[in-house]
């Protein structure tokens, strides 16, 4: 991975940001669905991780992989 200058990466998140800001309405109620969705499948699945073995704290530690690994 290469380095990235702070300013660069300051300049690249500002548009980033502006590309959002011009994004449809369509496209964001879209991307807001999903996101949505993404983040049911990892709740499910940290619940039924905890449900099943009884210990909540590996349904919690689980929850951040479930996510990652929808996306």
């Amino acid at each position: 991975m290469s380095y990235i200058l702070p300013s660069e990466f300051a300049t690249k998140m500002v548009d980033a940001g502006e590309s959002k800001i011009f994004m449809s309405t369509r496209d964001t109620l879209i991307r807001a669905f999903m996101a949505g969705a993404i983040l049911a499948l990892a709740a499910a699945f940290a619940i039924t991780v905890a449900v099943q073995t009884g210990v909540f704290l590996i349904g919690a530690i689980l929850f951040p992989i479930g996510s990652a690994c929808c996306t």
